[in-house]
């Protein structure tokens, strides 16, 4: 399926089918003041299953991402017009607090941000903060065994974060998102700081965690998109008026066809390497 910034419908362009759709994009656009980063963006994320945002740098994808858990909120300039639902819950309704949207909806940033605390306490922390009753201990070996990191850290729990090696970091910082038991996992190009051998560790981790979490994944690397995810979303940047630049969607679909059968030439252009 395809969008183009001069063509959009008014329906929400989805090429799910019949799959469950957790978050719903409908017409958004995205303002920094009077500047217009993104515009007029349909797109349905599906259940379990990992979506990947692809395309040059300075398209919107990371902007677009933050928009899920309202982490824009935070910028004063920032402001959404459009409607995003979860659940069918309208993200943006005033009667809604962003504080339960991020606990529902976890983030994974490019570099990895362990606190300055024990990797016990890296876990456990946001569960304290949510006040989380249950057994702590059973708590923090689930979110490490979930990142695939237990095995390498369980003797070593009072240990700080950050003596950690990067790609363990990382996972870190995922188990840490699993702890506070969101349903939908963000990652701004998680793997963009880490070695080959992180990033396939990374990888195959997220292919374990869709089955319990929708991921959508913010990536520059197109072998990573392929490899990971279910559907693809290709975006690009337009000249706007004044010489400004605005992103926007231009194809979205199953991966395969992304990379293998697109519906437009930019997208061909992009995968095959010819720009970007």
């Amino acid at each position: 399926m395809m969008t183009n910034p001069s063509t959009q419908s008014n329906s929400v362009i989805s090429p799910l089918g019949a799959e469950d759709v957790v978050i719903r994009t409908e017409n958004v656009s995205i303002f920094y003041g009077t500047f217009q980063a993104v515009r007029n963006v349909f797109l349905d994320v599906p259940k379990n299953k990992v979506v990947a945002f692809i395309g040059p740098s300075g398209c919107g994808k990371s902007t677009l991402l933050r928009c899920y858990n309202r982490l824009n909120d935070l910028i004063p300039s920032a402001r959404v017009e459009g409607k995003i639902t979860y659940q069918g819950t309208d993200l943006y309704d005033p009667k809604v607090d962003p504080v339960e949207v991020r606990r529902r909806v976890g983030m994974v940033f490019q570099r990895p941000n362990p606190f300055p605390k024990t990797i016990y306490d890296n876990i456990a922390y946001g569960a304290r903060i949510n006040g989380y009753k249950g057994d702590m201990d059973e708590l923090v070996e689930r979110s490490l065994r979930g990142a695939a990191l237990w095995d390498e850290v369980k003797d070593k729990l009072k240990a700080s974060g950050l003596s950690l090696s990067g790609g363990q970091q990382q996972r870190l910082c995922i188990a840490r998102t699993i702890a506070i038991e969101p349903e939908v996992i963000l990652m701004d190009e998680p793997c963009s700081a880490l070695d080959p051998i992180s990033t396939l560790r990374v990888e195959d981790l997220i292919h374990e965690l869709k089955q319990q979490f929708t991921i959508i994944i913010v990536t520059h690397n197109m072998q990573q998109a392929s490899r990971v995810a279910d559907y693809t979303a290709f975006f690009n940047a337009e000249a706007g008026p004044g010489g400004s630049r605005f992103g926007y969607l231009v194809e979205y679909d199953r991966t395969e066809r992304i990379f293998n059968s697109p519906q437009q030439q930019a997208t061909q252009d992009y995968v095959s390497g010819r720009f970007g």
